[in-house]
């Protein structure tokens, strides 16, 4: 089905055409000097040490779980039964590397208006039990980590952030994704960035770096430098060419999808200063929506999209909302999973939840989203002014 106002649209030009065609030529697929290239920018446009790709934003949120495990650092270490919290708003594969590992999942309620931590909440379900927060930085907004470090103060409890929506929003001028210890992105077809299908991981620590290089190729040694935080490789390339050192998994990218993210990330900064002067447009016609809540910004929100909630006590119905939207021509989609607490798949999970996940549950009942592009959309965000 064709929509006039799309959730996602090409980034792609000639440019990303020319260089898969040359990828191809080379006849060398398998991950190699494109991909190597490609983290090597998007570290540096991060402003971290290194960066990992993957095939996947899941597949990153997976090895950031995974690495936590075979750390020999008592400070980050994890083990099964852990506790760690989440919201209770974001997509499955934010969750579902904790059940895998076997730790016990908190679940807090998430704000109504930045869709992100409530941070009270937050603040009032850390425990001498908690080992690990995952903060996930919904739709492009960042969370308040000047709140969240407070809320962490001295407690030896590890932070990670699911940056998967967020890629190049900004908190008190820092990137999202570089505030706990690892940070995911996507570079899904819809995301900021599109590589078809992909993920990155970004890190400051060494060894967490070289866990996550090996855990995503097998766990072997071969892609790992002579002088490293896991073991001793010898000068042999052929021994060292299948020795398998950690249990990992291959979830490798291709170079098709390395090429196309260093082209993608020359077009970045640009494609965020469209999307950012959409979300001043939007600002600017809803604020004052009477039936309508709209995302509340935390420091640069690189605007993923644009969330549309039902005020508490509106008497707008979301059925009524998804037919007017689509009359006038737009594609929605729930915002991420819901409340996730309350999928089928939680039969599966150790799992708590803290307090009562009032937010989340009206943000699954009452809420949605349409899309935001790296171009002025000014129609789009007028149309949403009568809904």
């Amino acid at each position: 089905m064709n929509f006039k106002y799309p959730l996602a649209t090409v980034t792609w030009d000639r440019r990303e055409l020319e260089i898969m065609q040359r990828v191809i030529d080379s006849g060398l697929f398998t991950m190699g000097a494109h991909v190597f290239e490609f983290e090597r920018r998007f570290a540096e446009y991060m402003g971290s040490a290194h960066c990992v790709m993957v095939n996947s934003g899941s597949s990153a949120n997976l090895l950031m779980v995974a690495a936590l495990f075979f750390t020999k650092n008592p400070r980050l270490k994890l083990n099964p039964g852990d506790e760690v919290i989440v919201p209770a708003v974001s997509w499955g594969t934010t969750y579902y590397p904790l059940q895998q590992y076997g730790l016990r999942v908190k679940f807090v309620d998430i704000d109504l208006h930045t869709l992100n931590y409530d941070l009270d909440q937050l603040a009032s379900a850390v425990t001498e039990r908690t080992r690990l927060i995952m903060v996930v930085n919904l739709l492009g907004n960042s969370n308040d980590f000047g709140r969240i470090r407070q809320i962490i103060g001295e407690r030896d409890i590890v932070l990670i952030e699911d940056s998967c929506e967020s890629l190049a929003a900004e908190f008190e001028g820092r990137k999202t994704g570089t505030f706990g210890v690892m940070g995911s992105f996507s570079t899904y077809f819809s995301h900021h960035i599109s590589t078809m299908e992909g993920g990155m991981i970004v890190t400051d620590d060494e060894e967490l770096f070289h866990i996550l290089s090996s855990l995503r190729a097998h766990g072997w040694t071969r892609n790992l430098p002579k002088v490293n935080r896991i073991c001793q490789k010898s000068d042999d390339p052929f021994e060292e060419s299948f020795r398998f050192v950690l249990p990992g998994y291959n979830v490798r990218p291709v170079e098709l999808a390395g090429a196309i993210g260093i082209e993608q990330l020359k077009k970045l900064p640009a494609m965020i200063v469209e999307r950012r002067r959409n979300g001043v447009h939007l600002q600017e016609v809803m604020a004052d929506h009477p039936h309508l809540l709209i995302q509340q910004e935390l420091g640069e929100s690189s605007w993923f999209g644009f969330s549309l909630v039902i005020r508490p006590g509106s008497d707008l119905t979301r059925p009524v909302l998804l037919q007017r939207l689509a009359a006038i021509g737009f594609e929605t989609r729930p915002i991420v999973a819901g409340n996730f607490a309350k999928s089928e798949v939680m039969q599966y999970f150790n799992a708590e939840l803290h307090g009562t996940l009032k937010n989340a549950e009206h943000i699954d009942k009452h809420g949605l989203f349409v899309g935001n592009h790296h171009y002025p959309i000014p129609e789009a965000i007028d149309a949403l002014r009568g809904i």
